[in-house]
């Protein structure tokens, strides 16, 4: 497995706690935001900085926070 990938599902587990929601839940909610591909092409940034910077990109991708 790519460290891409490795680092997907942590992001998916981790993304998945810090909404309250559960790990399939937020695989759902990226792909109807066609955010897959996105995240992937973040990982270079994503894996260096804290989890809570991704997180705050991923939610203003989804429009939980203007």
């Amino acid at each position: 497995m790519s460290n891409e990938s490795t680092f997907f599902i942590l992001l998916i587990e981790k993304y998945a706690y810090y909404r309250s929601m559960k790990g399939n839940e937020i695989l759902e909610l990226f792909k109807s935001h066609n955010l897959i591909d996105y995240i992937y092409d973040m990982y270079e940034l994503y894996h260096i900085e804290t989890l809570e910077n991704a997180f705050e990109d991923l939610d203003r991708k989804l429009n939980f926070i203007p």
